[in-house]
């Protein structure tokens, strides 16, 4: 297995979350095997078929162990690129972006919706009055994820409890901590309501987003039942 060296990684590359930089190995500076991510000071390998954490960023070399096999030593530069992801509340003005993205979303677990639904929902998501919300992820400028989630009772609490329902980023952007970013947002938005509790589902075989939530939240061993559609 060949081994890539990154050298000379200094603090202010990655000091700004979320920057990112790619890894070029090869004969020519477009073989692009992979790519760095900081997050929370922390470097990371992204390469097509793995996540490696680097550990802390700072100053000196970083030796890693790619994914995809070969014999021979890869010399590799690091490109910069400043890519900023911010999270902000849904607001009217985004209805197109925000249909688009749940639309997406649902089309990846092969789902739609009526079009009395859409109305009805980013009615509820900007209303003051109701317990479901939205947030919007952009990547310069442009909105390229969502999360849905929504407060209710919990017999067993005095608090209402928070669950996340829908979380999606863009293809172009995975990788560069969209998804992670809207989690901690709805972590952040839920501390504040009185409410700690957050959870979600997903599908068992959803391994990519899994890789995330096993560092960002406790899998739990409840199996999610719900009753047949009557016909």
């Amino acid at each position: 297995m060949s081994m890539i060296r990154v050298a000379t990684l200094s603090p202010p590359q990655f000091r700004h979350i979320p920057q990112r930089g790619i890894v070029l190995c090869g004969d020519t500076p477009t073989t692009s095997c992979g790519a760095i991510v900081a997050r929370h000071g922390t470097i990371h390998f992204l390469p097509q078929f793995g996540h490696f954490p680097l550990g802390e960023s700072g100053r000196g070399d970083l030796t890693i162990e790619p994914a995809w096999g070969g014999k021979e030593r890869c010399a590799c530069s690091v490109l910069g690129d400043t890519t900023q992801i911010s999270v902000r509340a849904l607001t009217r003005a985004d209805e197109p972006q925000w249909r688009r993205l749940w639309t997406e979303y649902l089309r990846f677990y092969e789902s739609a919706v009526d079009e009395e639904v859409y109305l009805t929902t980013f009615e509820r998501l900007l209303s003051g009055n109701e317990p479901q919300h939205c947030f919007v992820a952009e990547a310069n400028g442009e909105a390229v994820g969502l999360v849905h989630f929504l407060y209710h009772r919990h017999n067993w609490r005095i608090e209402d409890v928070c669950y996340l329902q829908d979380l999606y980023a863009d293809p172009e952007v995975r990788g560069l901590g969209v998804g992670r970013a809207l989690i901690e947002a709805v972590y952040e938005a839920a501390d504040r309501n009185g409410t700690p509790v957050v959870y979600w589902n997903t599908q068992e075989f959803n391994t990519t987003a899994r890789r995330l939530y096993d560092r960002i939240a406790e899998k739990t061993p409840f199996i999610k039942y719900q009753r047949g559609i009557r016909t």
